[in-house]
């Protein structure tokens, strides 16, 4: 998890007028403290500004993380279908069973690790 937005980015993100103009200076060193917040680096700030136009890689998970939360939700459906509809426990018991394994699946895949 690098590049995580620190607590000193907003200063940062100010552009330096440069040396010529009153401030610079110390506006200059402001950001270059800013950069580096206790030895780390750290990313550019983001405007949170609606209208911004800000441009985030896209990524949709791996295809097992998908496959383990679809076994989960249909597990989940089937398992309340199974309930609502009938006294059907074998079918409910199997789809608690099935749900089961797509959350060792999801665990054991690290599924935690897919965000960005």
């Amino acid at each position: 998890m690098a590049k995580q937005v620190g607590p000193a980015t907003a200063s940062g993100a100010v552009p330096s007028p440069g040396p010529g103009v009153p401030g610079g200076a110390r506006s200059a060193g402001l950001a270059a403290s800013a950069s580096t917040a206790g030895g780390q680096e750290v990313a550019p700030f983001i405007s949170q500004v609606p209208g911004t136009p800000v441009h985030f890689p896209t990524f949709h998970g791996r295809p097992v993380s998908w496959f383990a939360v679809s076994l989960i939700m249909v597990a989940f459906l089937v398992g309340g279908l199974a309930l609502v509809f009938g006294p059907t426990w074998w079918l409910f018991w199997v789809s608690l069973g099935l749900a089961a394994v797509g959350v060792l699946i999801a665990m054991s895949t690290g599924i935690f690790d897919d965000w960005y």
